[in-house]
C-alpha cells in the first residue's frame, strides 16, 4: 500500500515510516504502492515515479530498513494509461508533454469524459517496447535491494487496458483473443527474467471485471485461464481480484468516497484539479456510483482465490476485505491461499499485524470508509482520513 507518498526524496522517510512500522509488527511482506514506470503514466501527483534507475536507488535505505525490521518487500509497477493524471487533473493536462496512451481507442461509453483530451494508441513496437520497460525497472528495483516485484494489471490501470475485452479491441499480436490481450503479461516477464534474473520473482494481478450494463468485461473463467497461463509464463504467484472497468472503488469496497465533497481540505484540492463543473461532476457522480454499487462485503474475493489455487501450482493470494485473525485463519488453514494480504486497515492501525498474529478480536479501527482513495486521487500523503478512526484512537 501506501501511495501518495510523492516523487520527492522525502518519499523515502515517508515510506520508512509506515513501512518499517508494519515489518515490526509482524507483516511478513510488505507490497509497496503502484509506482509509475513512466512520468506521464501517474494516476495521481502524489504518486512514486520509479522512472529513473536514481529514483529507484534512492529507495534502497528504506529497502534495507524494511529488511532489517524482519520482512521483506515488493514494489508494485504500473502506468495509468487512459486514466493517467492528464486525462482528469487540469493543471497537469495544461503542461501535458504528450497524449495519453491506450491499448485502443477510447471505448464509446467513456469518450465524453475524454473530450479534448489527446489519445495515442501504442503501435506493436511501442508496446513490445513497453514491456521491455517494466524489465528494465525490475532491474533497479533488484538493485535496490527489493525482493520482487508485482504488476499493477487490474483496477483500470494500462496492463489491465490490454487485458479487457472492454478496452482492447486490437487486431494484432496484442488482441483478439485471451492470449493475445494477455501476452503483454508474457513479454513483461521474459523482460523481467532477462534484466532482473529469472529467479527474481514477478507477481501478478488477475481481475475479474465488472461492467455496466451490455458491456463484457473479463470473466471469472477469463481469470482461471488466466492464472494457468502466467504459470506457464514464469509467474511467481498470482492475486485474482475483482474489480470494475473503471477506476473506481470497486477494488477497495466501501463506503462512498464523500470526502471530495464533505472534507473542506479536499473539496478546494478537487476544484483545483478540476476548475470545471461538468469534469469535477463526472468525477464526484464516478466516486458517488462507485462506491454505491460495490458496498464493503467481507473477503469479497473468495470465490475467485479458491478457485485459482485449485486451479495452479503457484501460490495464490487472497485480498479483499480481510479484516479479522478469523478470517485469515480459515484462509490459510484450509488451504484457500497462500497468503493473506490486507490493505487500507494498515492506514488506520500501523501495528495491526500484531493484533491479528495474536488473534484478537473484531475488525479493528478501519471502517472501510474510502476517504483514504480520496486523499490518494488528490496527491494526499496515504494515511486515515476518517474523523471517526481519529476519534477512537483519542
Amino acid at each position: 500500500m501506501l501511495e501518495g507518498a510523492g516523487d520527492g526524496d522525502d518519499a523515502v522517510e515517508l515510506y520508512a515510516r509506515q513501512f518499517v512500522e508494519n515489518a515490526s509488527s509482524g507483516v511478513g511482506l510488505i507490497i509497496q504502492g503502484s509506482s509509475c514506470i513512466l512520468p506521464e503514466g501517474r494516476t495521481s501527483p502524489g504518486m512514486t515515479c520509479v522512472d529513473t534507475r536514481e529514483k529507484v536507488l534512492r529507495l534502497a535505505t528504506m529497502v534495507d530498513a524494511v529488511h532489517r525490521a524482519g520482512a521483506s518487500i515488493f514494489i508494485q509497477l504500473g502506468h495509468g494509461g487512459l486514466f493517467a493524471m492528464e486525462a482528469w487533473h487540469e493543471p497537469y493536462a495544461s503542461r501535458r508533454a504528450g497524449p495519453l496512451l491506450a491499448a485502443s481507442p477510447v471505448p464509446w461509453l467513456l469518450r465524453p469524459a475524454f473530450r479534448g483530451v489527446p489519445v495515442h494508441v501504442l503501435t506493436t513496437e511501442e508496446v513490445g517496447k513497453m514491456c521491455e520497460r517494466y524489465g528494465e525497472v525490475a532491474a533497479w528495483a533488484r538493485e535496490a535491494g527489493y525482493d520482487g516485484v508485482q504488476l499493477g494489471s487490474a483496477n483500470a490501470k494500462l496492463l489491465d487496458q490490454f487485458l479487457s475485452p472492454f478496452y482492447n479491441r486490437r487486431t494484432d499480436e496484442f488482441g483478439g483473443t485471451l492470449e493475445g490481450r494477455a501476452r503483454v503479461l508474457q513479454l513483461v516477464r521474459q523482460a523481467v527474467a532477462e534484466r532482473a534474473g529469472a529467479d527474481f520473482p514477478c507477481t501478478v494481478k488477475v481481475p475479474v471485471e465488472r461492467t455496466p450494463p451490455g458491456f463484457h468485461g473479463a470473466t471469472v473463467e477469463d481469470a482461471l485461464r488466466l492464472c494457468r497461463l502466467v504459470e506457464d509464463w514464469g509467474y511467481d504467484a498470482v492475486t485474482p481480484v475483482e474489480v470494475s472497468v473503471l477506476p473506481d472503488t470497486t477494488l477497495s469496497r466501501g463506503g462512498v468516497p464523500d470526502a471530495f465533497w464533505s472534507n473542506p481540505g479536499m473539496s478546494r484540492r478537487l476544484e483545483r484539479a478540476a476548475p470545471s463543473r461538468w469534469r469535477r461532476g463526472m468525477i464526484k457522480a464516478g466516486a458517488w456510483w462507485g462506491g454505491r454499487r460495490a458496498p464493503f462485503e467481507p473477503v469479497w474475493n473468495r470465490r475467485l482465490f479458491r478457485a485459482a489455487s485449485a486451479a495452479v501450482g503457484i501460490p495464490v493470494f487472497a485480498v479483499g476485505g480481510i479484516r479479522s485473525a478469523s478470517e485469515v485463519s480459515s484462509i490459510l488453514d484450509s488451504g484457500e491461499a497462500a497468503m493473506v494480504g490486507i490493505g487500507r486497515p494498515f492506514y488506520a492501525e500501523p501495528d495491526l499485524a500484531a493484533r491479528i498474529l495474536g488473534g484478537g478480536p473484531g475488525p479493528g479501527l478501519c471502517r472501510n470508509s474510502n476517504r483514504c482513495v480520496a486523499a490518494q486521487m488528490l496527491g494526499m500523503r496515504g494515511g486515515c482520513y476518517n474523523p471517526e478512526v481519529k476519534k477512537r484512537k483519542t
